[in-house]
């Protein structure tokens, strides 16, 4: 397993991940460039969080159009494994990698604080190392992480358990996303997208290590 982190200007958990691969998983791991159209045959793609371009437009619509997106999504469609977190969900949202959109958190504030996740989905290669109804306890750090969409999507991703992630309660909703959506997968299950941060609960001296729940099953798929 050979693990690529992408880096777009205005990345700023690129180093997270990284360190999350090499240190705490021990796999080998390389960043690769926005303007790269090679993965360097990387099997697993993360995208990272951050602020891609600055979102001066919008949240991701800038690095869609990166070069390197265009390989990540053939890799997808040829069924390889993408993550994408925070800023990196919103990229997969803005590129049809996943349905939806990703915006202003309802409370309008930024927030980062660590909030409880419940597993939905276990029968997937992102989550096969919890159970259903598992409690995660994983950070968040975003200001657009309040995820919508239209009622004929919401229908189908539950009936097609697309929807991995939900926030535990109300209270851990702290962006106001539809039906507490936290992360969610698209059609084959080969692409999951969440705003809480796995990368950065990877180790207990940083809170939570439960993170590497979420990451270990893909370095040993």
């Amino acid at each position: 397993m050979k693990v690529g982190v992408l880096q777009f200007p205005g990345s700023n958990c690129d180093q997270d991940a990284y360190f999350a691969v090499k240190d705490a998983l021990k796999t080998p791991v390389e960043y690769l460039w926005h303007q790269d159209s090679s993965l360097k045959g990387c099997d697993l793609i993360i995208v990272p969080g951050g602020f891609s371009f600055g979102d001066y437009l919008r949240c991701g619509a800038i690095a869609r159009f990166s070069p390197v997106m265009e390989s990540v999504i053939s890799h997808a469609k040829a069924g390889g494994l993408v993550l994408a977190v925070c800023n990196g969900f919103q990229i997969v949202c803005e590129a049809g990698l996943l349905p939806g959109a990703l915006v202003r958190n309802d409370t309008t504030r930024f927030v980062c604080k660590h909030v409880n996740l419940r597993v939905e989905n276990a029968d997937t290669k992102f989550t096969k190392n919890c159970k259903t109804g598992q409690i995660l306890s994983i950070p968040v750090a975003h200001g657009e992480g309040c995820y919508v969409c239209d009622e004929a999507t919401l229908s189908e991703l539950k009936a097609s358990n697309r929807v991995i992630l939900r926030y535990a309660s109300d209270e851990d909703n702290i962006n106001g996303s539809t039906d507490n959506i936290a992360g969610i997968a698209n059609e084959t299950f080969n692409v999951f997208g969440m705003m809480p941060h796995p990368e950065r609960a990877c180790d207990i001296a940083l809170g939570s290590a439960d993170g590497l729940e979420l990451l270990k099953p893909l370095i040993c798929s």
